[in-house]
């Protein structure tokens, strides 16, 4: 294809050629020979002489660069033709689509009613090519997308095969996907609150295919805050994210849920007072929970061990958080996990390793210096807690102060008046 620019959603300086000159019927049939190749030797010379035919301009017959109308029945003849990424290199394919997309959204403006027919056609011919052509797949695509203006519903179209492509293929990773990239597409785009939540769900469910439970878990927290909690999906999807949070091995962070309305509207399901432990309880209520609702934890896929571990670990961090800079004795730890005075170690080594709480074992004293600790809701105790600490840091300060001034009166010490500079 002729020399230009078209700009990849990767980056504005990794550009590939389409065209910048010759006339509409040059270029058309440019684009004829190439879908020519993938055709039988003897059909080839026919195909092409019947769009030589078409783009002929009889005596006193409008030109072609001036008769929309004849350049879309041309156009959409070749569109019909299109059933396959076609032969050739990744280069000269690359090439063919961009001249094809720049002609579509010439011919029909990205609002117009059509086009998404036109390019759902195309992108179900890119998306069904050769697996091996994976690569050249996400570079048309990511042109496609890039060609499209930004506030076009379109977009939605387009990302939505890119995923689909990403995920079956293995390589969600070369999306290189950022959730305030998605956040930001969608205040951008045209499109329903429906088709937004629908989006966010996809993405939810290709991070989860591909075992990135972490990812999938965070922008579940996206998707359910984009859904009216009379929505009728919204309670499903409420308690799909509570149960993603309680099985995340590494996440303590419950607050946000509860910043939900889809969650706050199932407060009388049973997984809600299991949260609400989470959030404020201990292990005695954990216990009370499991023996109130026998079952519940593997109905939802949920185990118990686990449950007991993160409950642990959240009321040691909490017990750390009212104890900073102070030694916990072993027994009070103990009291609060409901273990053995022997396993506190390995409890309070879990907790470091997790990032919850920082402090120093003693086992001559047997206890913890407890010298930082996450806190799991920041509320009205743990504010008096803080101004508690605020008040005796100051008092401290203002005791070394004093003591510092009982020292230099004792010494005799007396300020020097500052000495004027001479002119």
């Amino acid at each position: 294809m002729r020399a230009g620019v078209y700009n990849t959603m990767a980056n504005a300086t990794d550009s590939v050629a389409i065209f910048s000159e010759g006339t509409f019927e040059e270029q058309i049939l440019e684009l004829v020979e190439f879908v020519a190749r993938s055709r039988p030797e003897d059909e080839r010379a026919p195909f092409i002489a019947s769009f030589q035919d078409d783009l002929k301009t009889a005596e006193g017959q409008t030109p072609f660069e001036e008769d929309e109308a004849r350049r879309r029945t041309v156009f959409l003849k070749l569109l019909g033709e299109i059933k396959q990424l076609g032969e050739g290199g990744d280069k000269e394919i690359e090439g063919f689509f961009n001249l094809v997309f720049s002609h579509l959204f010439t011919l029909w403006p990205t609002g117009s009613p059509e086009i998404k027919d036109f390019l759902t056609s195309l992108l179900q011919t890119i998306s069904s090519g050769p697996s091996e052509r994976t690569s050249i797949k996400f570079r048309i695509l990511s042109n496609l997308f890039n060609a499209i203006p930004q506030i076009s519903p379109l977009r939605l179209t387009v990302y939505g095969v890119i995923l689909n492509l990403a995920s079956s293929n293995d390589q969600l990773d070369t999306l290189q996907l950022q959730r305030p990239t998605v956040e930001k597409w969608l205040t951008e785009w045209q499109i329903s609150p429906e088709e937004k939540s629908s989006f966010l769900k996809s993405i939810v469910d290709a991070f989860a295919s591909a075992d990135q439970a972490t990812t999938a878990y965070e922008y579940s927290l996206s998707y359910v805050r984009s859904l009216p909690s009379n929505s009728p999906t919204a309670q499903t999807a409420a308690v799909d994210l509570i149960t993603a949070a309680l099985r995340l091995p590494d996440l303590f962070d419950f607050d946000p849920l509860f910043k939900l309305d889809v969650v706050i509207a199932i407060k009388d399901h049973e997984l809600f007072a299991l949260l609400q432990a989470f959030l404020n309880g201990g292990v005695p209520e954990l216990k009370h929970w499991q023996a109130s609702h026998p079952g519940a934890a593997e109905k939802y896929n949920l185990s118990n061990i686990e449950l007991e571990r993160k409950m642990r670990l959240l009321t040691l961090a909490a017990l750390g958080f009212k104890n900073i800079g102070q030694n916990l004795p072993y027994t009070k730890i103990a009291e609060a996990l409901q273990v053995d005075v022997s396993e506190v170690e390995k409890w309070v080594i879990d907790i470091i390793r997790a990032g919850l709480l920082w402090g120093k074992l003693s086992q001559t004293t047997q206890s913890l210096y407890v010298v930082r600790s996450s806190v799991r809701t920041f509320e009205k105790e743990q504010w008096e807690i803080l101004e508690k600490r605020v008040l005796a840091w100051k008092s401290g300060l203002q005791g070394i102060t004093e003591l510092i001034n009982n020292a230099k009166r004792m010494a005799g010490y007396v300020p020097q008046a500052p000495v004027a500079s001479s002119a």
